[in-house]
């Protein structure tokens, strides 16, 4: 049974559009914060991958071929290149942007919930 927060990390995702990004780019792919319900999708890291990921400003799930957590990615992550706020360094976008109003919601619910560091 979903909680609260997972039926609302759903249905923003249902609205967030993805796209193709250019092969081996990850601009994008910084450290991040998500919810505690975000994060229990992803698979646990230890203290020094953490560590050696910040330490070059990277994310902890980034690996040699981009995204390892692709599908399970937070909605901060979702969102780059599908809004006007956060584009693509690359030019990339989907066809169809991210509604303004759900981009809203996803900052907003970042802003509500306790967030950790992926």
């Amino acid at each position: 049974m979903k909680t609260g927060n997972q039926k609302i990390i759903a249905r923003l995702r249902e609205h967030i559009p993805s796209f193709e990004c250019v092969p081996g780019c990850h601009d994008c792919c910084g450290p991040v914060t998500t919810s505690p319900e975000e994060m229990s999708r992803l698979p646990v890291k230890s203290d020094a991958e953490h560590e050696a990921a910040l330490e070059d400003f990277n994310c902890v799930h980034l690996g040699p071929e981009g995204c390892r957590v692709y599908e399970e990615r937070p909605l901060i992550c979702r969102l780059f290149g599908t809004t006007q706020n956060m584009p693509c360094p690359n030019g990339r976008r989907p066809e169809r942007m991210t509604d303004a109003d759900i981009e809203r919601q996803v900052h907003g619910y970042i802003a509500n919930t306790r967030q950790v560091l992926v």
